[in-house]
């Protein structure tokens, strides 16, 4: 059977982390052996924790908080119900594990099952008890005389014997009654420490809650920022897509236009000016044959 100890290694309440510390403590010192199971560092660890606490144990928001104990696969408590069972020296127990020789538990288990044996004894006592419990005048039939004798002598005697007793009796109440406050008193302390644990409970549960929404905060932030850096990484891809396709068009606008600038060399002025002295003969035959036409229909 192994003892595994639910914790939150990075909490930042101090009483969750001073609970951690008592019961990991007292736990060493009894040199029980137990695993730490972390639930800050290990989704697995908390989730579990918060599926095998039972119901009845769980606080008004459903959420328990770290220590939490079990024996294997059986819980055992938390915090309050450990420091309980301390108190009253039922560590073993509450772990379900046997004490060992000569521990308190184990003590206190020998004295309970003595004052069992003995109450046994005087539920139902021998004969032989009761037979020597019985006065031996009884048994043997005394004389009534004598029995007159001694009631004189305490006709007598009892004014003493109740002004003693009533003293007796008065002191008797006396002791009760203090004896009453002392436990109204000790009652009155219990009730306070209780009162303190419930606070500090509530305390531990707020920090608990507020962590919790801090977290998912935190995640909602990340997400957020994630978002906006994907969003911001495509803009930034389409604008570098488009200014490479401008500057490929000013390239190829610059390179054409470099082309038409580029100037022509004499042997390509002598072809053109050829070319136009051709073009001027022809426009000039054509003119004198029209001219030429143009004579003969008149004629």
């Amino acid at each position: 059977m192994v003892i595994k100890v639910f914790l939150a290694s990075s909490s930042g309440s101090t009483a969750i982390k001073k609970k951690q510390q008592d019961v990991v403590g007292f736990l060493e010192a009894l040199k029980v052996e137990y695993s730490q199971m972390d639930i800050a560092c290990n989704e697995e660890n908390r989730m579990w924790m918060r599926e095998n606490v039972p119901e009845e144990k769980k606080p008004s928001n459903g959420i328990p908080l770290p220590p939490q104990i079990f024996n294997e696969a059986g819980y055992c408590g938390d915090y309050e119900t450990f420091f309980d069972a301390k108190e009253d020296n039922q560590v073993y127990a509450f772990l379900g594990l046997p004490p060992p020789p000569g521990s308190k538990e184990a003590l206190q288990a020998e004295k309970a099952l003595i004052v069992e044996n003995g109450n046994d004894a005087e539920e139902h006592p021998d004969d032989d008890t009761l037979k020597k419990e019985i006065p031996a005048e009884e048994c043997n039939g005394g004389v009534h005389g004598e029995e007159e004798v001694t009631e004189e002598i305490l006709s007598e005697e009892g004014g003493e014997v109740e002004e003693s007793g009533g003293a007796e009796e008065k002191a008797a109440e006396e002791a009760e009654g203090k004896a009453a406050e002392d436990e109204t008193a000790e009652d009155g302390a219990a009730e306070d420490e209780t009162a303190e644990d419930g606070a500090a409970e509530d305390e531990a549960a707020e920090d608990e809650a507020a962590e919790d929404e801090a977290a998912e905060d935190e995640a909602a932030e990340d997400e957020e920022a994630e978002e906006s850096a994907e969003d911001t990484e495509e803009a930034s891809e389409d604008t570098a897509r488009v200014e490479e396709e401008e500057a490929e068009e000013e390239a190829e606008d610059e390179e054409a236009k470099g082309e038409d600038d580029q100037p022509v060399s004499e042997e390509e002025e002598d072809v053109v000016s050829e070319e136009e002295e051709e073009l001027l003969q022809l426009e000039e035959e054509e003119d004198e044959a029209a001219e030429a036409e143009e004579e003969g229909e008149e004629e």
